[in-house]
């Protein structure tokens, strides 16, 4: 099978079969994932993830809600805040919101919040959690801090929560973001047509994921980009980040 975005889905290869000769999935040893806290800060060496709160709203406002900075809210679920106070309101509920832990994404060279993100749809029974609701203020775009940002979160969700599957879904029309998740390891898994209306259009919605048998693998591509090594004097990488999805033959082995 090959996505939209020219990724090749393999069938997950089963390990054992029953008295009836139907396949089996693999064994596993499973006891739940941990629930992430919404009072834990992720320290970065270039970025930092902070809970957000009414203390970043100024920062965020300057960052993310110029008139041009109309782009980065089309595939939100929020328009562009108008003003500071429709910010703030969009900080609270974010704050608030008990299925969520939404951060503000601060580099470490200026101090001041340049973009967010949540950790969402969290399941830690069956150890699902998703990674969602991304703006990246221009300082952000393309850069360094915000490949990191993802890094830690997904450290976080691995290897300090448990989790066994980390997801990405986007606008199947939001080409920017189905590009982030395959450049940064996720699994293109299918599109979900129909799936949601917001603000007053349709939306069909492309499926992304990270399993925990493919997490040593994209940890250490990403380990390996972020390294000072991999940065010149002027800050430009030299190699690309090569943590994007093994050919399906190698696929059919880790799943």
């Amino acid at each position: 099978m090959t996505g939209p975005v020219g990724v090749r889905l393999s069938a997950t290869r089963t390990r054992t079969t029953n008295e009836h000769g139907q396949p089996l999935g693999r064994p596993v040893e499973w006891a739940g994932a941990s629930t992430p806290t919404k009072g834990r800060v992720l320290e970065g060496r270039g970025v930092r993830l902070e809970p957000v709160g009414p203390q970043h709203v100024d920062d965020l406002f300057r960052a993310l809600c110029r008139q041009d900075d109309d782009p980065v809210w089309t595939y939100l679920s929020w328009e562009r805040p108008r003003d500071r106070d429709q910010l703030a309101t969009i900080v609270e509920q974010a704050a608030a919101d008990p299925g969520r832990v939404t951060y503000a994404i601060v580099p470490v060279e200026t101090d001041r919040a340049a973009g967010f993100c949540s950790l969402m749809r969290i399941d830690e029974e069956m150890g699902s959690i998703e990674v969602g609701a991304i703006a990246y203020g221009r300082q952000l775009q393309r850069s360094r801090a915000a490949t990191e940002a993802m890094a830690l979160l997904m450290r976080h969700a691995f290897d300090d929560l448990g989790f066994r599957r980390y997801e990405w879904k986007c606008d199947s029309l939001n080409g920017p973001s189905r590009r982030a998740a395959l450049r940064l390891g996720f699994v293109w898994e299918g599109r979900f047509r129909n799936a949601l209306v917001y603000k007053g259009r349709n939306r069909d919605t492309d499926w992304f994921s990270i399993t925990d048998r493919e997490w040593p693998r994209v940890r250490q591509a990403l380990d390996d980009w972020l390294d000072d090594r991999n940065f010149d004097d002027a800050g430009r990488q030299r190699s690309r980040l090569a943590a994007r999805p093994p050919q399906p033959d190698q696929q059919q082995e880790e799943t």
